[in-house]
Order: structure tokens, then C-alpha cells, then sequence
């Protein structure tokens, strides 16, 4: 009777054509940090690529068991460990199998972290580490990765080690309360709730709230505070700071990456990434290239928009959506741009390659690259509404206004209902969505040019300009920037129509004088509410017509804006809920618009 259980077995077998190891990296208090060290057979004097991941580093050099390096990495990888490159994943500390707690998103040293570690410190020690007992690396490291990896990316630049060479965050978690992950301009996005459960429980990991439609749930719910305390996640230590900092306090600005980095002088040569349809993070990556070149015009920084969602530059770019493109744009990108950048930095003897110019985006419309010496490069042009919902580049001549009703038991959804937040078939395309779904709402206003008789290129990030006023005491404005496709369109028969958002965002009313300062606005008093859209390259096409969106409510990704003042939005109460009449005016001297930066 032998018995049939062995101890271990080593799936890493002999004939493989790579190298795994795993070891614990030991942090500067002692904190041991789990790190997957891969590469190919007969590596020697190989540059290191290291990313920093709260999404299990074993998993993620495991992608499927095999003997065979591009089959165990993730897919974006085969460039570089096919050419000398060390691959390196980490778990950040207290999640997977590392040591020591987590803390989302933990906050630099200083007045939100009293302890001596950060992102910052654990990069510096772990690349010290990685030089000195990686035999097979050149050591030089770079840094990169998506989302989250985007964010210790960047935490890595500040004082760095001096083996970090160059750095490609892609689309970074930069500051949560303006535009990237937990805020938009003040207005919550609920869909936190599922990743912070799922992120921070030691057991269960997933909301039970039911698999009907999330619209109903939420709307169900009540405020996102109710649908917290009914699920009881409000005990969460990350969701209890959402709820508890629901302003642009001290609390967020401490932690705003871009103005961390802005502090100091960036000694790494750093490409920052971003989708142009991300529907994550798409504030974090243009935020930080204009702070540090804001402060120095000569910055070794360099800004990358692509036609993907978020974190699509590491899989096949050949489509989203309805949407088709020139090949696989990300491998096009990885092959053509990345590399190279990284090899110049990394590589021993690079190749002779030409300086990487200032932006590099993809044209949307017309589907190619292009290069730019400066971002933005359009020149802000105002597109005004008109009195007879039209869109014109010319200011109205006399005063006008419209109006709907914006109910708050009857908020606008953001993809067609039934709405599932959790089908990723759903999540990473609603940003390029045909918004028809909701052109024929009376809650929405739809404004719109004639058919264009030449293109209209734009590049960089159109700034809404809206002048509004409303019947109650707050308030949020949604503005949504939209390409009209012509209503016959044979060489794409999806696309006849089609309604194609370019940017979408949402601001909250409340902050109109001020993001920290939030106060009741005065009903009937018109306001100029002012923010941007997303940043993008993108060709309005002869044929095409270019529309205008303007509505209250983007449900249930956004929490509902009860329009009656209240302290905190987490705690409104259902009597707090009224319906408020908007007015959208178009005048001289209050003429609401969307600056275009037109390339000319």
C-alpha cells in the first residue's frame, strides 16, 4: 500500500526553453516581497524589465503551463525576452504571496504615511536587489506596466535607483478624484465597490448583490453610501475613505502622482501610455506629461495615445468595439515605438534609432500614427451651440437656451439596459458605444453640425465650456463629444449611423467654485462649469457630422446627484432626491461651447 501523493512536482521541466525562478526580495524594514524572475535560456548581460502588480505575480508568469516562454508570459512580453530581456513581476507588499499589509494605493512618505516605506521605496530596494543577484543582467532596469503596474511605475521615478534607466507607465493611476479610478470631477464611480471587495478581502472577494440588471440594483439601492451599508462593504478601511473624502481635500491631493512628480526634476527617460477610449484611467498619463513639462520643457518625457481601452496596448489592437484598425495596433506599438525606446536606455550597444518625439498618437478616422514635436498639438477652437441644437465654429449673435428635466429616479444609463458592469464585453467598450441608445431621451440634448465638407482633425484634450443653470442646488453635467457617421455607409454596414463618442466625462456641480470647497448653487443662477474631456487624436471625416451631448446623468457607473444640497453625497437620504429643470444657454458673453484643438 504505497502511498500516491508526491511532495511537489516541478511543472518547469528540463526541455523547457526558459528560466522561472521565484524568490523573496527583502525590503529596507524587513518586509519580504514575493518577485518571479523569467528568461530565456542562455541569457547573459540582459537588461531587466520589472513590473510591480497587486494582480499575483505567479499568475501572471503563468499564463498557461507550458515549457515554452511566450506561453507562460503575458502576451506583450514575447518582444522583449525574445531578445535578451529578463522579465520580472512582483507582488507588492501584503498581497499574493508577499509579505507585510496592502494598502490601496499607499500613499508616499510624509502626511498620509507616517511609516518609512512606500511604492517608491520597495522600487528602490527592489531593483538594488535585483543588480546585485541576477548574475545574467546588464543591470539596467526599466519599469513598466498598466493600471495599477502604471502607478508604482511612476511611484518608481521618484528618487530613483540609479539602475533605473527608463520607465513606460501605461495608463497610470494618477489622481483618483479628478479623473482616474475612484472619482470623475467629483462624481463616484460605483463600479469601485466590486474591485475594492474583490482587491482587499482576505475571503469571499465578491459582492452577492445578484446578477440582474445593475441599473435596477443601484437605482434599488438608493445613494452609493446605501448600497455600501445594504451589502455591508462600508467596514472596507479603502471604501470607508472614499465615502469619508468625497471632496478634493488634502487627502487626494497629497496623493496626486503628477504633483508629487512635478516636485522634483525627472532624471528618467520615461514614456507615459494612454488608450484614447480608456474607460479607467484616462486622465492619469496626460495629467503627468503636462506637469513635467509645464515645469521643464526639456523633460525626458514622451506621451503615447493609442486607439485601446484600458490596458489594450498590451493585447491585440486590431479592433474595439465596432471600430476596426491598420493590423494589431498594440503590437504595433510594443514593436515600433516601446522597444526601441527601451532598448536605447537598456541595451548595451542599441541600435542607432532617432530621438522619440514629444507624442505619438494614433489619428482616429484616418488610422495611422502620427508624431508630434509638442502635445497639444490643435489649437483650441471653440465649437458653440446653437439655438436650433445646431453646432457651429461661430458665436451665437443672440441669446438662447434649452431645457429638460433631469429625475433623478429616472438617471440616464450609460450603456443600453440591461446593464451588467461586471461583462467585460460591456465594460471595455462602452466608451465607444453607438450613443443613439439615448439620442431620443427628453433628458438629453443633442446638438450637431451640418454634414462636414472637409475633415476636422483634432489633438489633444477638448475643453467643455458650458454655461448652465438648474432649478435645484446641485447639479451634474455630462458632456459627451460625438462623430456622426453618414446614415449610408456600404464599406461598413455597423457604422451607418453610427453615433461614436470621442470623450465622454462628467462634472459635479457642487465644485464649480472650487474642488475642495463644495457649496450649494443658487437656483436659476447661471454658472460656467469648465473641464476637459479626454485627450485624443482623432479626424472628423467629409460626410461625418460632429455632435454634442449634454445630460445630467451617466447611471449606474456614476452615483446619482440627488440635486438637493447635501453635505455628503454617500449619506442622501430618498427624500433628498428631486427632479430639476436644467437650462443650457448659448449667448454672447455666456456662449457655451467645446474648445476643439484643431490641427490646422
Amino acid at each position: 500500500m504505497t502511498p500516491d501523493t508526491v511532495a511537489v512536482y516541478q511543472q518547469v521541466r528540463p526541455q523547457a526553453d526558459y528560466i522561472r525562478r521565484e524568490v523573496m526580495v527583502p525590503m529596507r524594514d524587513g518586509t519580504k516581497l514575493f518577485t518571479v524572475i523569467v528568461m530565456r535560456k542562455g541569457t547573459h548581460g540582459g537588461p531587466i524589465l520589472l513590473s510591480r502588480t497587486p494582480y499575483d505575480a505567479g499568475k501572471a508568469t503563468w499564463r498557461n503551463p507550458s515549457q515554452k516562454i511566450e506561453e507562460i508570459l503575458p502576451i506583450a512580453d514575447a518582444e522583449f525576452v525574445n531578445d535578451g530581456y529578463i522579465r520580472v513581476y512582483q507582488d507588492v507588499r501584503g498581497l499574493g504571496k508577499s509579505e507585510g499589509d496592502y494598502v490601496t494605493t499607499r500613499p508616499l512618505r510624509g502626511p498620509l504615511n507616517p511609516t518609512a516605506v512606500d511604492h517608491a521605496t520597495d522600487a528602490y530596494d527592489t531593483i538594488d536587489w535585483l543588480v546585485k543577484n541576477v548574475p545574467e543582467t546588464n543591470g539596467k532596469v526599466g519599469i513598466t506596466g498598466s493600471s495599477y503596474l502604471g502607478f508604482t511605475s511612476l511611484m518608481a521615478l521618484i528618487d530613483p535607483h540609479p539602475a533605473l534607466k527608463a520607465a513606460v507607465p501605461q495608463s497610470p493611476m494618477v489622481d483618483g478624484w479628478v479623473g482616474d479610478d475612484w472619482f470623475h470631477n467629483g462624481a463616484f464611480r460605483q463600479t469601485n465597490f466590486d474591485y475594492i471587495v474583490g482587491q482587499t478581502a482576505k475571503k469571499g472577494g465578491a459582492i452577492a448583490d445578484g446578477t440582474g440588471d445593475d441599473y435596477d440594483a443601484y437605482l434599488k439601492a438608493g445613494s452609493a453610501g446605501d448600497f455600501a451599508r445594504a451589502y455591508g462593504i462600508d467596514i472596507f478601511p479603502a471604501i470607508r475613505k472614499l465615502m469619508e473624502h468625497p471632496a478634493y481635500d488634502q487627502f487626494w491631493q497629497e496623493q496626486a502622482v503628477d504633483k508629487l512628480l512635478a516636485k522634483r526634476k525627472l532624471t528618467v527617460p520615461t514614456m507615459v501610455v494612454v488608450g484614447e477610449w480608456d474607460q479607467e484611467d484616462s486622465y492619469g498619463a496626460p495629467a503627468v506629461f503636462k506637469a513635467l513639462k509645464d515645469k521643464d520643457p526639456n523633460a525626458p518625457i514622451s506621451l503615447v495615445i493609442g486607439p485601446w481601452r484600458h490596458s489594450g496596448v498590451n493585447y491585440d489592437g486590431t479592433s474595439l468595439g465596432a471600430l476596426q484598425f491598420e493590423g494589431d495596433t498594440g503590437l504595433q506599438f510594443r514593436r515600433n515605438t516601446m522597444k526601441p525606446f527601451l532598448d536605447r536606455y537598456l541595451k548595451d550597444t542599441p541600435a542607432d534609432t532617432a530621438p522619440t518625439p514629444a507624442a505619438i498618437t494614433y489619428a482616429s478616422g484616418i488610422n495611422q500614427w502620427q508624431s508630434f514635436t509638442h502635445w497639444p498639438a490643435g489649437k483650441a477652437t471653440p465649437l458653440y451651440l446653437q439655438a436650433d441644437n445646431s453646432l457651429s465654429f461661430t458665436a451665437p449673435a443672440t441669446a438662447g437656451q434649452e431645457r429638460y428635466i433631469s429625475d433623478p429616479a429616472k438617471p440616464v444609463p450609460f450603456v443600453t439596459q440591461p446593464v451588467h458592469m461586471k461583462d467585460r464585453s460591456v465594460w471595455t467598450t462602452w466608451l465607444v458605444a453607438d450613443q443613439r441608445f439615448v439620442s431620443s431621451r427628453p433628458d438629453v440634448l443633442s446638438y450637431q453640425t451640418g454634414v462636414l465638407d472637409k475633415p476636422v482633425h483634432i489633438a489633444g484634450a477638448p475643453q467643455v465650456d458650458l454655461f448652465a443653470a438648474t432649478t435645484g442646488t446641485d447639479s451634474d453635467f455630462v458632456v459627451k463629444l460625438i462623430d456622426v457617421y453618414p446614415d449610408e455607409n456600404s464599406a461598413h454596414p455597423a457604422l451607418a449611423g453610427y453615433q461614436l463618442p470621442i470623450g465622454i466625462e462628467i462634472y459635479r456641480g457642487r465644485y464649480v467654485h472650487g474642488r475642495a470647497t463644495p457649496a450649494a448653487l443658487k437656483p436659476g443662477k447661471v454658472e460656467n462649469y469648465k473641464f476637459g474631456l479626454p485627450n485624443v487624436n482623432h479626424v472628423f471625416l467629409p460626410g461625418h457630422r460632429i455632435m454634442v451631448q449634454v445630460q445630467s446623468s451617466l447611471f449606474p457607473l456614476y452615483d446619482r446627484n440627488p440635486q438637493t444640497f447635501v453635505p455628503n453625497i454617500f449619506n442622501a437620504k430618498p427624500g433628498d432626491y428631486h427632479a430639476a429643470t436644467q437650462t443650457i444657454v448659448h449667448a454672447p458673453g455666456a456662449a457655451s461651447a467645446v474648445w476643439l484643438p484643431v490641427v490646422e
